[in-house]
């Protein structure tokens, strides 16, 4: 009897040690990976930033709150911007930021990646609501860069660094898309007339320059009526070439009558 009971109260002592290593051990030890950081709270009071690798704790007295240090990324969802010129459009953006401060990031801001998601959209509307739609379009980098100085400067109080922001797609309505291909080729058409004006210009030039050529040497233009001549002799043509010089027509004229 004595071995049954002592026996029995072994296995009640291993119960309740491995019930109080399962309760306390995850509360004592953490494992915190490189790219994980452990804001500590002491009865509710900051104590300090820990990780990465083994931290320890005092069991339902420090509480952490872990905080990733890796590139996080928003889809800011599309928004409904009027430009600077009245003009509707769809657009959506990707937000790229990271803590650099654990500690900012949790005690600062309750969500920060809620938090930022806010201020990405906000931004992104009041920013693009400053441009025209032809800058909209051509000038994306430029937009870029604003909205992330932006995001970043309001952010910063948080521990947060914004990396990058990326204006995606730009979706127009369909009538200006209308517009806008009308706008192309009516531009194409100008650009095409100018051309030709040019052209014709420039060939008017030539000719004035040819003609002040002739005009000093009468023997250029001898020689251009013999090319003429042979180009027509080469061609297939169906009629005879008779050249004759123009003083011949002069006795074929009626005489003036005098008074």
């Amino acid at each position: 009897m004595d071995d049954a009971g002592a026996f029995s109260n072994l296995i009640i002592w291993l119960i309740t040690i491995v019930i109080f290593l399962s309760v306390f051990l995850p509360q004592m030890f953490k494992i915190l990976r490189e790219y994980e950081r452990g804001v500590i709270f002491r009865l509710g009071k900051f104590q300090s930033t820990k990780g990465p690798g083994l931290i320890i704790l005092i069991p339902f007295i420090d509480k952490i709150e872990r905080v990733d240090l890796r590139v996080l990324t928003i889809n800011v969802d599309k928004q409904e911007v009027i430009t600077k010129d009245n003009v509707t459009v769809n657009v959506d953006a990707i937000t790229f930021f990271r803590v650099v401060d654990a500690e900012k990031a949790v005690i600062q801001v309750e969500r920060y990646i809620g938090a930022t998601s806010m201020i990405a959209q906000t931004t992104l509307r009041s920013v693009l609501g400053q441009f025209e739609l032809d800058e909209l379009l051509s000038e994306r980098e430029k937009i870029n860069k604003k909205i992330q100085d932006i995001i970043d400067r309001q952010t910063d109080p948080w521990g947060i660094k914004v990396v990058t922001v990326e204006v995606r797609d730009v979706i127009l309505p369909e009538t200006m898309k209308r517009a806008m291909a009308r706008q192309a080729e009516s531009e194409r058409d100008r650009r095409a007339k100018v051309i030709n004006a040019q052209g014709e210009f420039e060939a008017a030039a030539k000719l004035v320059e040819a003609g002040e050529m002739i005009e000093k040497t009468p023997t250029a233009l001898q020689l251009r009526y013999l090319q003429t001549m042979n180009e027509i002799s080469e061609e297939n043509a169906t009629f005879t070439f008779i050249p004759f010089p123009m003083e011949f027509l002069e006795s074929f004229r009626p005489e003036k009558k005098k008074e």
